[in-house]
């Protein structure tokens, strides 16, 4: 399993990659603006990584209903789905943004805004989540 952790935004989309040994690593940022130059951006990174599932933050509220930008997500999803004809698997992405934002020192979070790195801390903690939910890998005894 080959995964890719999104945590979509209208503004820029943050991307993690993580696989079998269960680790899951920040990449760089979508940044391109909404549109065809966006999806071109998230199939070179889908085929240069060999991608087999999709891992989507879902913006869920504290109580557990869909929150304001479900809506928006669901056809980001939908999008997915037909544009790339792969798995796409929702994960609870509540509070993974202040948590990236956290991870960040206060004085250099506004510089940073803008390149995407919180986008893609958010969308590495995504996929964490999704990947520590899945039985390790079983070894196999060379005869």
């Amino acid at each position: 399993m080959r995964c890719l952790g999104i945590d979509y935004g209208a503004k820029r989309i943050g991307l993690a990659h993580g696989d079998e040994v269960g680790v899951a690593t920040p990449l760089p940022a979508v940044l391109e603006p909404a549109g065809e130059a966006r999806w071109a951006r998230l199939g070179e990174v889908i085929k240069a990584r060999r991608i087999t599932d999709l891992v989507v933050g879902y913006p869920y509220n504290m109580d557990g209903s869909a929150g304001f930008k479900a809506k928006e997500v669901d056809a980001f999803v939908t999008g997915l789905r037909t544009r790339f004809s792969l798995p796409v698997h929702l994960v609870d992405e509540t509070l993974t943004s202040y948590a990236a934002e956290s991870s960040i020192r206060k004085k250099d979070r506004r510089g940073v805004r803008d390149s995407g790195l919180i986008d893609s801390r958010a969308a590495t903690i995504i996929l964490q989540d999704f990947l520590d939910q899945k039985p390790p890998p079983q070894l196999t005894e060379n005869p």
